[in-house]
């Protein structure tokens, strides 16, 4: 199986003091988030920077994409599969519980099923990460892990029905764009890539997979 698994990518050995080192900075950067994601939440939006107002920062961290971007972006970058879980799972351990904490400790308001669902998507992420690493490797699997990323970021990024085509967010379009080069490895690669994802994208266009926001 391992033999296996190396032949779609291989993993990199890194230091010790290295693996700790990026585990810890994507850690504080999870808390970071985290914290901000928050104060946008609380802060009213006359009290918020003008380019916050436009840009619409509170809506944006408060949606799935930027969060299932920002977790590739950590996965496909990590030197090994096991360490990318770790890293994933450290950083969504960062920003929920930075999240939950201020919202509990400071706004002193409980939204336990909200929370629930962030803890188990939290639970979760170690294993989806470690398949995500293999996104950057070779053959048919990672082209189908590729797609399938592409896909859910498609779904943030664009809504879809019978009569309708739009973009949710503009940000989120900017991930979406963002996503193709994160995924690029050869034109080969990614004219297989982006119309597999697509055609994932409007086959299940009209199906919940997320049930809420932060």
């Amino acid at each position: 199986m391992i033999d296996f698994l190396n032949e779609i990518r291989r993993p990199i050995r890194i230091s010790l003091s290295r693996k700790f080192l990026y585990s810890t900075l994507i850690f504080i950067a999870g808390v970071i988030l985290g914290v901000v994601s928050k104060l946008l939440d609380t802060t009213e939006s006359n009290y918020l920077p003008y380019f916050l107002e436009i840009f619409d920062l509170r809506n944006f961290f408060s949606r799935m994409g930027v969060w299932i971007f920002l977790a590739v972006v950590i996965s496909v970058y990590s030197k090994t599969p096991i360490r990318s879980a770790i890293n994933v799972f450290l950083f969504f351990v960062g920003m929920v519980g930075s999240y939950y904490l201020y919202t509990v400790l400071v706004a002193s308001f409980f939204p336990k099923s909200y929370m629930m669902i962030w803890i188990i998507m939290t639970c979760v992420s170690p294993f989806l990460a470690f398949v995500c690493w293999y996104a950057k490797g070779k053959g048919i699997i990672a082209i189908s892990i590729s797609s399938i990323i592409f896909m859910f970021i498609s779904r943030q990024a664009f809504v879809f029905g019978f009569w309708y085509f739009d973009i949710t967010n503009i940000l989120e379009f900017l991930l979406w764009i963002a996503t193709i080069f994160l995924l690029y490895q050869s034109p080969k690669q990614i004219i297989k890539v982006l119309p597999i994802g697509l055609l994932l994208f409007f086959l299940t266009a009209q199906t919940n997979l997320f049930w809420g926001m932060l």
